[in-house]
């Protein structure tokens, strides 16, 4: 068959952009039985949230030597994915002998963040002037990707993610169920499951509640489990948790 012939035929394959979300394991110790027994404990702590996800392992602020293979047989076990490391090159090196390439993970892209300007930084403008603006043409604003807008009861087992753009859910997220966006999360009904705003990486995305009782919250990768009753002035309150120095910060939304 000539390349002529070849190139006339049906494609095989063929080759499409992708974007690929992955949960990233940051290795705090080189000792095995410490990895997995503190795998073990977020993988109960967290349910099912992180299930069947692609991971990268990062072990880029470790020294020692890593037993990937043991490593990667306990993700697994918990029903992750390793896709790929992180680490020093001298460490790399056994990782890709044990199957997992070294990646990079570039940074989120930056959204644009809604700010109020003070009222003194507001020009006001006289009749003449007003009639002058109204008639110079300007070009129409960019257009902002609408967010994700679920007007309904999130059940348990449901899970919704909102893909560059905010979330915004009208009715109760129950236990068991999960809101996930790469933006912020808004919720106008009790949140009682799993919420993380920020998901590729925004530290400024927030959780906004009208009744905060979750399962769950995380900002940008960081993470919190609420096992025990939250304060009185936060449970089924209206409240916003931001992320200020990898540390999740509840407070309270005044009326």
């Amino acid at each position: 068959m000539n390349d002529q012939t070849h190139a006339k035929g049906p494609q095989a394959l063929d080759f499409k952009s992708a974007t690929l979300y992955a949960v990233r394991v940051v290795l705090r110790s080189a000792d095995t039985a410490e990895q997995l027994a503190a795998l073990a404990q977020r993988m109960k702590d967290a349910g099912s949230f992180f299930e069947d996800e692609p991971v990268v392992i990062d072990a880029s602020a470790i020294d020692a030597p890593v037993d990937w293979t043991a490593l990667v047989d306990a993700l697994r076990q918990h029903k992750l994915h390793p896709v790929g490391i992180i680490a020093h090159p001298g460490h790399a090196d056994n990782a890709i002998d044990s199957g997992l390439p070294h990646v990079e993970l570039s940074n989120p892209p930056a959204r644009p963040q809604a700010q109020a300007a003070p009222d003194k930084e507001v020009p006001v403008l006289s009749q003449t002037a007003q009639q002058q603006v109204s008639a110079t043409p300007t070009p129409p604003p960019a257009q902002a990707p609408a967010a994700l807008l679920i007007n309904r009861q999130l059940r348990s087992g449901q899970r919704i993610y909102a893909r560059h753009t905010d979330l915004i859910v009208i009715g109760a997220v129950s236990q068991g169920a999960e809101v996930v966006a790469d933006g912020n999360i808004h919720v106008y009904g009790p949140l009682r499951g799993k919420a993380m705003a920020g998901a590729r990486g925004d530290t400024k995305a927030r959780i906004f509640t009208t009744e905060l009782d979750p399962e769950l919250i995380a900002i940008a990768g960081v993470y919190r489990i609420i096992e025990t009753r939250l304060d009185a002035q936060l449970r089924n309150k209206p409240a916003v948790v931001t992320l200020e120095d990898d540390t999740l910060r509840f407070d309270p939304l005044s009326p």
